[in-house]
Protein backbone atom coordinates (compact mmCIF):
# COMPACT_ATOMS: atom_id res chain seq x y z
CA UNK A 1 0.00 0.00 0.00
CA UNK A 2 1.36 3.31 -1.23
CA UNK A 3 -0.30 6.37 -0.07
CA UNK A 4 -0.77 10.31 -1.04
CA UNK A 5 -1.35 12.94 1.58
CA UNK A 6 -4.83 13.13 1.19
CA UNK A 7 -5.36 9.71 2.53
CA UNK A 8 -8.63 8.30 2.42
CA UNK A 9 -10.33 7.56 5.62
CA UNK A 10 -10.04 3.74 4.65
CA UNK A 11 -6.77 3.76 3.63
CA UNK A 12 -5.81 5.34 7.13
CA UNK A 13 -8.16 2.92 8.93
CA UNK A 14 -5.88 -0.04 6.82
CA UNK A 15 -2.09 2.15 8.00
CA UNK A 16 -3.22 2.78 11.78
CA UNK A 17 -4.18 -1.00 12.28
CA UNK A 18 -0.96 -2.03 10.65
CA UNK A 19 0.81 0.24 13.05
CA UNK A 20 -0.94 -1.14 15.87
CA UNK A 21 0.20 -4.40 15.13
CA UNK A 22 3.72 -3.38 15.19
CA UNK A 23 2.69 -1.81 18.65
CA UNK A 24 1.02 -4.66 19.97
CA UNK A 25 4.39 -6.93 19.37
CA UNK A 26 6.00 -4.72 20.74
CA UNK A 27 4.36 -4.28 24.00
CA UNK A 28 4.06 -8.41 23.99
CA UNK A 29 8.22 -8.74 23.73
CA UNK A 30 8.73 -5.81 25.93
CA UNK A 31 9.45 -7.61 29.12
CA UNK A 32 11.73 -10.17 27.87
CA UNK A 33 14.15 -7.94 25.59
CA UNK A 34 17.56 -6.44 26.61
CA UNK A 35 16.88 -3.05 28.28
CA UNK A 36 19.51 -1.33 26.28
CA UNK A 37 20.63 -2.51 23.25
CA UNK A 38 24.14 -4.20 21.94
CA UNK A 39 24.07 -1.78 19.14
CA UNK A 40 26.68 1.60 18.05
CA UNK A 41 25.99 4.91 16.26
CA UNK A 42 27.94 3.26 13.05
CA UNK A 43 25.69 0.06 13.20
CA UNK A 44 22.63 2.34 13.83
CA UNK A 45 23.37 4.64 10.22
CA UNK A 46 23.95 1.62 8.28
CA UNK A 47 20.56 0.36 8.64
CA UNK A 48 19.02 3.75 8.90
CA UNK A 49 20.55 5.80 6.79
CA UNK A 50 19.29 6.68 2.91
CA UNK A 51 19.36 9.45 0.31
CA UNK A 52 16.12 11.86 0.70
CA UNK A 53 13.17 10.01 -0.30
CA UNK A 54 11.39 11.44 -3.62
CA UNK A 55 9.21 8.51 -4.35
CA UNK A 56 6.63 7.68 -1.59
CA UNK A 57 7.53 4.14 0.22
CA UNK A 58 5.35 1.20 0.91
CA UNK A 59 3.50 1.08 4.55
CA UNK A 60 4.84 -2.60 5.37
CA UNK A 61 8.12 -1.57 4.58
CA UNK A 62 8.42 1.20 6.19
CA UNK A 63 6.50 -0.34 9.24
CA UNK A 64 9.41 -2.89 9.24
CA UNK A 65 11.82 -0.86 9.93
CA UNK A 66 10.00 0.32 13.02
CA UNK A 67 9.43 -3.26 14.09
CA UNK A 68 13.25 -4.39 13.39
CA UNK A 69 15.14 -1.34 13.87
CA UNK A 70 13.28 1.34 15.71
CA UNK A 71 11.83 -0.09 18.72
CA UNK A 72 14.40 -3.09 19.12
CA UNK A 73 17.41 -1.00 19.24
CA UNK A 74 16.17 1.91 21.61
CA UNK A 75 16.46 1.65 25.32
CA UNK A 76 13.51 0.15 27.25
CA UNK A 77 11.98 2.94 29.21
CA UNK A 78 8.95 0.43 29.75
CA UNK A 79 10.53 -2.82 31.27
CA UNK A 80 9.70 -3.62 34.71
CA UNK A 81 14.01 -3.48 35.19
CA UNK A 82 14.41 0.08 34.21
CA UNK A 83 15.16 2.14 36.75
CA UNK A 84 17.58 4.44 35.25
CA UNK A 85 17.21 8.36 35.76
CA UNK A 86 13.18 9.78 36.30
CA UNK A 87 11.66 8.03 33.17
CA UNK A 88 8.03 7.02 32.60
CA UNK A 89 7.04 3.62 30.95
CA UNK A 90 4.19 5.70 29.21
CA UNK A 91 0.71 3.90 28.94
CA UNK A 92 -1.53 2.43 25.93
CA UNK A 93 -3.98 4.96 26.86
CA UNK A 94 -1.54 7.93 26.10
CA UNK A 95 -0.51 6.38 23.19
CA UNK A 96 -3.60 6.48 21.75
CA UNK A 97 -4.39 9.88 23.22
CA UNK A 98 -1.26 10.88 21.08
CA UNK A 99 -2.62 9.33 17.63
CA UNK A 100 -6.37 11.64 18.91
CA UNK A 101 -4.76 14.87 19.09
CA UNK A 102 -2.39 14.39 16.32
CA UNK A 103 -4.86 13.68 14.02
CA UNK A 104 -6.42 17.19 14.92
CA UNK A 105 -3.27 18.53 15.34
CA UNK A 106 -4.68 21.56 17.00
CA UNK A 107 -1.56 24.37 17.83
CA UNK A 108 -3.15 25.54 21.36
CA UNK A 109 -1.96 28.72 21.27
CA UNK A 110 -5.28 30.87 22.56
CA UNK A 111 -8.97 30.04 23.04
CA UNK A 112 -10.20 30.57 19.82
CA UNK A 113 -7.48 28.67 18.27
CA UNK A 114 -9.02 25.32 19.52
CA UNK A 115 -11.98 26.47 21.63
CA UNK A 116 -12.47 22.38 23.03
CA UNK A 117 -8.68 21.85 23.59
CA UNK A 118 -8.26 25.00 25.85
CA UNK A 119 -11.29 24.17 28.11
CA UNK A 120 -9.91 20.86 28.20
CA UNK A 121 -6.48 21.83 29.56
CA UNK A 122 -8.01 24.14 31.69
CA UNK A 123 -9.56 21.43 33.20
CA UNK A 124 -6.87 18.75 33.26
CA UNK A 125 -4.54 21.51 35.12
CA UNK A 126 -7.42 21.76 37.74
CA UNK A 127 -6.86 18.05 38.13
CA UNK A 128 -3.47 18.45 38.80
CA UNK A 129 -3.90 20.64 41.29
CA UNK A 130 -6.75 18.59 43.16
CA UNK A 131 -3.75 15.56 43.25
CA UNK A 132 -1.71 17.85 45.13
CA UNK A 133 -3.62 19.91 46.98
CA UNK A 134 -2.92 23.26 45.68
CA UNK A 135 -4.85 26.98 45.16
CA UNK A 136 -7.96 25.67 43.06
CA UNK A 137 -7.85 29.65 42.41
CA UNK A 138 -4.42 29.53 41.03
CA UNK A 139 -3.47 29.56 37.40
CA UNK A 140 -1.54 27.00 35.14
CA UNK A 141 -0.54 25.90 32.19
CA UNK A 142 0.76 22.69 30.34
CA UNK A 143 4.43 23.03 28.70
CA UNK A 144 7.29 20.62 27.40
CA UNK A 145 8.80 19.32 30.89
CA UNK A 146 9.77 20.52 34.34
CA UNK A 147 13.10 22.53 32.90
CA UNK A 148 10.37 24.76 31.10
CA UNK A 149 8.09 24.94 34.18
CA UNK A 150 10.97 26.15 36.29
CA UNK A 151 12.55 28.17 33.77
CA UNK A 152 8.36 30.43 33.73
CA UNK A 153 8.02 30.17 37.80
CA UNK A 154 11.79 31.54 37.83
CA UNK A 155 10.85 34.41 35.47
CA UNK A 156 7.57 35.00 37.19
CA UNK A 157 9.77 35.51 40.30
CA UNK A 158 12.21 37.72 38.31
CA UNK A 159 9.12 39.99 37.43
CA UNK A 160 7.58 39.87 41.22
CA UNK A 161 10.93 40.98 42.85
CA UNK A 162 10.71 43.59 40.35
CA UNK A 163 7.30 44.70 41.03
CA UNK A 164 8.42 44.53 44.08
CA UNK A 165 11.28 46.89 44.29
CA UNK A 166 9.24 49.25 41.99
CA UNK A 167 7.00 50.12 44.89
CA UNK A 168 9.62 50.25 47.36
CA UNK A 169 10.78 53.39 44.88
CA UNK A 170 13.85 51.24 44.17
CA UNK A 171 15.77 52.92 41.25
CA UNK A 172 18.68 50.20 41.23
CA UNK A 173 18.31 47.13 39.26
CA UNK A 174 18.88 44.56 41.85
CA UNK A 175 21.30 42.00 42.79
CA UNK A 176 19.16 38.86 42.95
CA UNK A 177 19.53 36.43 44.56
CA UNK A 178 17.91 32.63 44.22
CA UNK A 179 18.45 29.80 47.22
CA UNK A 180 18.21 26.09 46.87
CA UNK A 181 19.92 22.84 47.97
CA UNK A 182 22.84 21.25 46.83
CA UNK A 183 20.67 18.57 45.58
CA UNK A 184 18.50 21.19 43.36
CA UNK A 185 18.55 20.05 39.69
CA UNK A 186 20.45 21.37 37.31
CA UNK A 187 17.54 23.14 34.92
CA UNK A 188 17.37 25.59 38.49
CA UNK A 189 20.78 26.96 37.61
CA UNK A 190 20.61 26.93 33.28
CA UNK A 191 16.64 28.67 34.02
CA UNK A 192 18.10 31.31 36.02
CA UNK A 193 21.74 31.85 33.28
CA UNK A 194 18.92 32.38 30.74
CA UNK A 195 17.12 34.89 33.12
CA UNK A 196 20.50 36.75 33.37
CA UNK A 197 20.89 35.32 37.11
CA UNK A 198 24.80 34.64 37.07
CA UNK A 199 26.94 32.51 38.89
CA UNK A 200 27.15 33.01 42.59
CA UNK A 201 23.80 34.28 42.67
CA UNK A 202 22.25 30.85 42.62
CA UNK A 203 22.98 30.18 46.61
CA UNK A 204 23.25 26.19 46.70
CA UNK A 205 22.72 25.27 50.67
CA UNK A 206 23.42 22.12 52.39
CA UNK A 207 21.56 19.44 53.07
CA UNK A 208 20.58 17.17 56.19
CA UNK A 209 21.57 13.40 56.56
CA UNK A 210 18.27 13.14 54.84
CA UNK A 211 19.50 14.88 52.36
CA UNK A 212 16.53 18.03 52.55
CA UNK A 213 18.11 21.21 52.61
CA UNK A 214 18.98 22.57 56.41
CA UNK A 215 16.44 25.65 56.71
CA UNK A 216 18.67 27.45 59.14
CA UNK A 217 21.41 27.92 57.08
CA UNK A 218 19.08 28.82 54.20
CA UNK A 219 17.97 31.73 56.29
CA UNK A 220 21.50 32.42 57.74
CA UNK A 221 22.03 33.11 53.85
CA UNK A 222 19.17 35.16 52.81
CA UNK A 223 19.90 37.66 55.75
CA UNK A 224 23.31 37.84 55.10
CA UNK A 225 22.44 38.97 51.61
CA UNK A 226 19.96 41.24 52.90
CA UNK A 227 22.53 43.15 55.40
CA UNK A 228 24.86 43.05 52.40
CA UNK A 229 22.84 44.68 49.87
CA UNK A 230 21.77 42.24 47.65
CA UNK A 231 17.73 41.06 46.58
CA UNK A 232 16.89 37.84 47.61
CA UNK A 233 13.91 36.61 45.19
CA UNK A 234 13.36 33.47 45.26
CA UNK A 235 13.57 29.85 47.21
CA UNK A 236 13.08 26.75 45.34
CA UNK A 237 11.84 23.64 47.54
CA UNK A 238 12.94 19.99 45.93
CA UNK A 239 9.93 18.00 46.20
CA UNK A 240 11.58 15.07 45.25
CA UNK A 241 15.17 15.86 44.09
CA UNK A 242 17.01 13.43 41.15
CA UNK A 243 19.52 12.11 42.99
CA UNK A 244 18.06 10.93 46.39
CA UNK A 245 14.37 11.54 45.63
CA UNK A 246 14.49 14.02 49.33
CA UNK A 247 11.54 16.19 49.90
CA UNK A 248 12.39 19.30 51.55
CA UNK A 249 10.47 20.88 54.47
CA UNK A 250 7.77 23.20 52.17
CA UNK A 251 6.42 24.02 55.69
CA UNK A 252 8.97 25.64 56.81
CA UNK A 253 10.35 27.14 53.67
CA UNK A 254 6.84 28.93 53.17
CA UNK A 255 7.23 30.51 56.64
CA UNK A 256 10.92 32.06 55.67
CA UNK A 257 9.96 32.73 52.41
CA UNK A 258 6.78 34.94 54.06
CA UNK A 259 9.25 36.42 56.87
CA UNK A 260 11.76 37.83 53.86
CA UNK A 261 8.40 38.53 51.55
CA UNK A 262 10.51 35.72 49.23
CA UNK A 263 8.90 34.00 45.64
CA UNK A 264 8.59 30.24 46.89
CA UNK A 265 8.89 27.91 43.78
CA UNK A 266 8.29 23.77 44.55
CA UNK A 267 10.04 21.84 42.07
CA UNK A 268 7.40 19.15 41.94
CA UNK A 269 8.80 17.48 38.49
CA UNK A 270 9.81 14.13 39.73
CA UNK A 271 8.03 13.83 43.62
CA UNK A 272 4.33 16.00 43.55
CA UNK A 273 2.41 13.43 42.46
CA UNK A 274 3.36 11.11 45.35
CA UNK A 275 1.11 13.30 47.15
CA UNK A 276 -1.52 10.34 45.66
CA UNK A 277 0.06 8.08 47.88
CA UNK A 278 -1.34 7.75 51.05
CA UNK A 279 2.74 6.92 52.42
CA UNK A 280 3.73 10.28 51.14
CA UNK A 281 1.12 12.66 51.39
CA UNK A 282 2.29 14.40 54.64
CA UNK A 283 5.87 15.66 53.30
CA UNK A 284 3.53 17.93 50.74
CA UNK A 285 2.28 19.91 53.76
CA UNK A 286 2.25 23.16 52.92
CA UNK A 287 1.93 23.27 48.81
CA UNK A 288 -0.94 25.49 49.19
CA UNK A 289 0.94 27.97 50.35
CA UNK A 290 3.41 28.55 47.97
CA UNK A 291 4.02 30.62 44.77
CA UNK A 292 4.48 28.34 41.97
CA UNK A 293 5.07 25.08 41.27
CA UNK A 294 6.56 22.70 38.89
CA UNK A 295 5.07 19.32 37.68
CA UNK A 296 5.95 16.74 35.39
CA UNK A 297 2.46 14.43 34.10
CA UNK A 298 5.13 12.69 31.54
CA UNK A 299 6.92 11.33 35.12
CA UNK A 300 4.93 10.09 37.60
CA UNK A 301 1.19 9.96 36.20
CA UNK A 302 3.35 7.82 33.46
CA UNK A 303 1.98 9.98 30.41
CA UNK A 304 4.12 10.81 27.22
CA UNK A 305 6.97 12.35 27.26
CA UNK A 306 6.63 16.22 26.39
CA UNK A 307 3.63 16.77 28.97
CA UNK A 308 5.24 18.91 31.94
CA UNK A 309 3.14 21.54 33.90
CA UNK A 310 3.95 25.04 35.60
CA UNK A 311 1.03 26.38 38.36
CA UNK A 312 1.15 30.31 39.34
CA UNK A 313 -0.73 31.17 42.85
CA UNK A 314 -0.84 34.57 41.29
CA UNK A 315 -1.59 34.96 37.32
CA UNK A 316 -1.70 38.96 36.88
CA UNK A 317 2.36 38.06 37.77
CA UNK A 318 2.82 35.55 35.26
CA UNK A 319 0.82 37.49 32.67
CA UNK A 320 2.83 40.20 33.94
CA UNK A 321 5.51 38.44 32.67
CA UNK A 322 5.06 36.34 29.66
CA UNK A 323 2.32 38.66 27.91
CA UNK A 324 3.37 40.57 24.67
CA UNK A 325 0.40 42.04 21.99
CA UNK A 326 0.88 42.22 18.09
CA UNK A 327 -1.82 43.38 16.21
CA UNK A 328 -2.22 39.59 14.02
CA UNK A 329 -3.22 38.59 17.56
CA UNK A 330 -5.57 40.40 18.54
CA UNK A 331 -9.00 38.21 19.44
CA UNK A 332 -11.33 40.05 17.09
CA UNK A 333 -14.91 40.35 18.44
CA UNK A 334 -13.86 38.09 22.18
CA UNK A 335 -13.88 39.09 25.20
CA UNK A 336 -13.24 37.35 28.55
CA UNK A 337 -12.47 33.46 28.59
CA UNK A 338 -13.07 33.62 25.30
CA UNK A 339 -9.73 36.23 24.86
CA UNK A 340 -7.92 34.11 26.51
CA UNK A 341 -4.11 33.42 25.35
CA UNK A 342 -1.73 30.68 26.43
CA UNK A 343 1.16 32.38 25.27
CA UNK A 344 0.38 35.10 28.23
CA UNK A 345 0.87 32.95 31.24
CA UNK A 346 4.20 30.56 29.41
CA UNK A 347 7.21 31.16 27.19
CA UNK A 348 5.95 29.00 24.02
CA UNK A 349 3.64 30.55 21.16
CA UNK A 350 3.15 27.40 19.18
CA UNK A 351 2.19 24.62 21.59
CA UNK A 352 0.44 20.81 21.07
CA UNK A 353 -2.07 19.45 22.35
CA UNK A 354 -1.12 18.21 25.23
CA UNK A 355 -4.21 17.49 27.41
CA UNK A 356 -5.69 15.50 25.56
CA UNK A 357 -3.40 11.79 25.90
CA UNK A 358 -3.66 13.35 30.00
CA UNK A 359 -6.93 13.87 30.23
CA UNK A 360 -7.99 10.44 28.44
CA UNK A 361 -5.35 8.53 30.69
CA UNK A 362 -6.71 10.09 33.38
CA UNK A 363 -10.77 9.27 32.85
CA UNK A 364 -9.53 5.62 31.37
CA UNK A 365 -7.64 4.48 34.41
CA UNK A 366 -8.74 6.89 37.32
CA UNK A 367 -6.93 7.82 40.53
CA UNK A 368 -8.21 4.34 41.77
CA UNK A 369 -5.41 2.90 39.47
CA UNK A 370 -3.00 5.57 39.33
CA UNK A 371 -2.52 5.92 43.50
CA UNK A 372 -1.56 2.49 44.41
CA UNK A 373 0.43 2.25 41.20
CA UNK A 374 2.57 5.37 42.65
CA UNK A 375 2.41 3.17 46.23
CA UNK A 376 3.64 0.64 45.22
CA UNK A 377 6.81 2.17 43.13
CA UNK A 378 7.31 3.65 46.49
CA UNK A 379 6.90 0.46 48.17
CA UNK A 380 9.10 -1.00 45.21
CA UNK A 381 11.81 1.15 46.21
CA UNK A 382 11.73 1.05 50.29
CA UNK A 383 11.72 -3.12 50.08
CA UNK A 384 14.94 -2.92 47.71
CA UNK A 385 16.19 -0.79 50.66
CA UNK A 386 15.50 -3.27 53.29
CA UNK A 387 17.15 -5.92 51.13
CA UNK A 388 20.31 -3.76 50.86
CA UNK A 389 20.57 -2.83 54.51
CA UNK A 390 20.04 -6.82 54.98
CA UNK A 391 22.55 -8.31 52.87
CA UNK A 392 26.37 -8.49 53.61
CA UNK A 393 27.69 -6.94 50.25
CA UNK A 394 25.99 -3.83 49.61
CA UNK A 395 25.84 -0.45 51.34
CA UNK A 396 22.49 2.24 51.41
CA UNK A 397 24.31 5.68 50.36
CA UNK A 398 20.83 7.60 51.45
CA UNK A 399 17.39 6.82 53.16
CA UNK A 400 14.46 5.79 50.70
CA UNK A 401 11.72 8.71 51.17
CA UNK A 402 10.23 8.27 47.78
CA UNK A 403 11.01 5.71 44.86
CA UNK A 404 14.70 6.66 44.52
CA UNK A 405 17.39 4.43 46.06
CA UNK A 406 21.26 4.88 45.73
CA UNK A 407 23.29 2.01 47.15
CA UNK A 408 26.82 0.48 46.13
CA UNK A 409 28.03 -3.16 46.09
CA UNK A 410 30.97 -3.23 48.92
CA UNK A 411 32.29 -7.03 49.35
CA UNK A 412 34.04 -8.11 52.34
CA UNK A 413 37.76 -7.79 52.15
CA UNK A 414 37.97 -5.51 49.15
CA UNK A 415 40.94 -3.07 49.41
CA UNK A 416 40.53 -0.96 46.20
CA UNK A 417 38.37 2.13 44.88
CA UNK A 418 34.89 1.18 45.42
CA UNK A 419 34.12 3.74 43.50
CA UNK A 420 35.80 2.46 40.17
CA UNK A 421 34.73 -0.78 41.16
CA UNK A 422 31.14 0.24 41.09
CA UNK A 423 31.28 2.29 37.98
CA UNK A 424 32.19 -0.34 36.39
CA UNK A 425 29.80 -2.31 37.88
CA UNK A 426 27.12 -0.06 35.92
CA UNK A 427 28.89 -0.45 32.86
CA UNK A 428 28.56 -4.25 32.64
CA UNK A 429 25.34 -4.11 34.59
CA UNK A 430 23.55 -1.79 31.42
CA UNK A 431 25.56 -3.79 28.60
CA UNK A 432 23.88 -6.95 30.03
CA UNK A 433 20.40 -6.30 29.81
CA UNK A 434 18.50 -7.65 32.42
CA UNK A 435 18.49 -4.67 34.30
CA UNK A 436 19.09 -1.13 33.97
CA UNK A 437 20.92 1.76 36.85
CA UNK A 438 22.35 5.23 36.47
CA UNK A 439 24.39 6.46 39.04
CA UNK A 440 25.12 9.46 41.00
CA UNK A 441 27.17 11.14 43.47
CA UNK A 442 26.29 10.98 47.14
CA UNK A 443 28.40 12.60 49.63
CA UNK A 444 31.54 12.08 47.37
CA UNK A 445 30.33 8.42 46.66
CA UNK A 446 29.80 6.96 43.73
CA UNK A 447 26.12 5.43 43.89
CA UNK A 448 24.27 2.84 41.92
CA UNK A 449 21.00 5.20 41.40
CA UNK A 450 17.54 3.83 40.79
CA UNK A 451 13.91 5.26 40.66
CA UNK A 452 11.01 2.72 40.71
CA UNK A 453 9.00 4.49 38.09
CA UNK A 454 6.73 1.91 36.09
CA UNK A 455 3.62 0.05 37.05
CA UNK A 456 4.60 -3.12 35.80
CA UNK A 457 7.51 -3.50 38.75
CA UNK A 458 7.24 -5.68 41.33
CA UNK A 459 8.61 -7.17 44.40
CA UNK A 460 10.38 -9.63 42.32
CA UNK A 461 11.94 -7.15 39.85
CA UNK A 462 14.03 -5.53 43.21
CA UNK A 463 15.05 -8.90 43.89
CA UNK A 464 16.45 -9.64 40.39
CA UNK A 465 18.33 -6.69 40.10
CA UNK A 466 20.27 -7.71 43.22
CA UNK A 467 20.66 -10.76 41.59
CA UNK A 468 21.99 -8.63 38.64
CA UNK A 469 23.90 -6.64 40.25
CA UNK A 470 25.60 -9.65 41.77
CA UNK A 471 26.28 -11.37 38.71
CA UNK A 472 27.78 -7.71 36.72
CA UNK A 473 30.15 -7.15 40.36
CA UNK A 474 31.48 -11.24 39.92
CA UNK A 475 31.96 -10.44 36.26
CA UNK A 476 34.49 -7.24 36.94
CA UNK A 477 35.76 -9.01 39.67
CA UNK A 478 36.52 -12.17 37.48
CA UNK A 479 38.36 -9.37 35.45
CA UNK A 480 40.41 -7.70 37.48
CA UNK A 481 42.01 -10.76 38.36
CA UNK A 482 42.50 -12.38 35.46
Amino acid sequence: MKLSLATTPEEFRDLALAAIDVIEGYYRELSNMPIMPATTAAELRQLLYEPLPQEPGTVSEILRTIQDVVYPLCRHNGHPRFFGYVSSPGTGAAAIGDLLAAALNANVTSWRSAPAAAELEHLVVDWLKAMIGYDVKSAGLLVSGGSMANLAALAAARTSTEWTQARAGSAQKPALRIYISEEGHFSIKKAAHLLGIEGGNVQWIPTDVSFRVDIVEMERRIKTDLESGLTPMCIVANAGTTSTGAVDPIADLADIAERHRLWLHVDAAYGGFAALAASAKHMFSGIERVDSVSLDPHKWLYGSVGCGCVLYKHADVAAGTFAEEADYTRPLGMHGDEALAFWEFGPELSRPFRALPLWLQLKLYGIRNLAPAIENNIACARYLARLVEDSTDFELLAPVGLSVFCFRFRPRDYNGDLDTLNERILIRLQRAGSSYLSNARVRGKFALRGCVLNYRTSAQDMERLLEDVRDAAGFVLASTCS
